[in-house]
């Protein structure tokens, strides 16, 4: 006798293809850390040499800050690796947010090796020392220095191509210190030039103030992304037209809303539907409105709520919404 329940979904006839994940796995982004790490290694070789050969305080500066990339490049590798971890049962969202505590902890990194060059440029301030071999340690802190700015481009590029704040962090770090290089090169000539000695610690001093403002900026970029940042006004204003193209005489949006997690964007939006249609009808409506927005925004995720337009429970969820232009 045939069963009267109704076919369950998924069943094992399908009459179509199986359906497919509307969001692909992400690119193991790892690689980009170890490439990092290896730069850091390298460098931090290349300005020791300089440093031991010079006897420079801006130098010695330029080679700490390269300690404190390495140390920064192992957080990230460490903050990728996590980040790219499914959602499971204590984190059904995923672990995306991981990436602003490595852009935090390398905001941090960068005051420390701040603090190291600012204290030490004061004590060679005070006592003064010739250097010594200066052709040749300047030569050494420039190939290592096209090294890392060569880096740091590839790093940002990647980081903004695959929205991972960790990247991002490195690569501005590492552009960071090739400036700290050139300040330093630039007073350890200008001490060959001119004699006075003095002056490689007021560059190397200086240097350090610059750095102080990087790791400063980091550090709020990083607490903005823990705080559910929203998304840029550009991208809000962009959601919200591409939003108010599906609204009409029978569909209305409200409660619009965005937030950040790592490379992760979230969208929320409530909407709103005549209450005779039947379930497939605003279901199609919520779908078509959802693929529009995961084609125009990579990486995004959307929540949609779907009420009957005539009640008046459906209205005054919300003080704060993304304005939709027009209305």
């Amino acid at each position: 006798m045939p069963s009267s329940n109704p076919p369950t979904p998924n069943a094992s006839t399908p009459s179509g293809p199986a359906p497919t994940s509307k969001h692909p796995a992400r690119r193991d982004l790892t690689p980009y850390a170890w490439l990092s790490i290896a730069t850091a290694i390298t460098t931090i070789s290349l300005k020791t040499g300089a440093w031991v050969l010079t006897g420079s305080v801006g130098l010695l500066s330029d080679a700490a800050e390269s300690v404190v990339n390495l140390v920064a490049a192992v957080v990230a590798l460490i903050a990728l690796k996590v980040a790219a971890r499914p959602a499971d049962k204590s984190h059904h969202f995923g672990h995306t947010k991981a990436e602003y505590f490595s852009a935090a902890v390398e905001g941090v990194m960068i005051f420390v090796a701040a603090v190291f060059i600012l204290i030490t440029s004061v004590e060679r301030f005070i006592n003064p020392a010739p250097l010594e071999n200066v052709g040749l340690g300047l030569v050494i802190v420039v190939i290592a220095s096209v090294l890392n700015g060569v880096v740091a481009a590839v790093l940002l590029r990647a980081g903004k191509q695959h929205r991972s704040a960790t990247l991002v962090a490195d690569g501005k770090h590492l552009l960071t210190d090739v400036w700290t290089s050139a300040g330093v090169v630039l007073g350890v000539a200008l001490v060959a030039l001119t004699g006075w000695e003095r002056l490689d610690p007021l560059i190397a001093f200086a240097v350090g103030v610059n750095i102080i403002v990087t790791g400063w900026k980091l550090l709020a970029e990083s607490v903005a992304g823990l705080m559910d940042v929203s998304w840029s006004k550009e991208e809000n204003a962009k959601l919200a037209r591409l939003v108010r193209a599906h609204i009409n005489d029978d569909v209305n949006v409200h409660a619009l809303r965005t937030r950040e997690a790592g490379h992760l964007r979230y969208v929320e939006m409530h909407v709103l539907v005549p209450g005779s249609w039947t379930v497939l009808e605003g279901h199609d409506v919520v779908e078509e409105i959802e693929q529009a927005i995961m084609n125009e925004f990579e990486g995004c995720r959307v929540s949609i709520h779907l009420e009957p337009r005539e009640d008046p429970r459906a209205y005054g969820d919300y003080d704060h919404e993304v304005v939709i232009p027009g209305d």
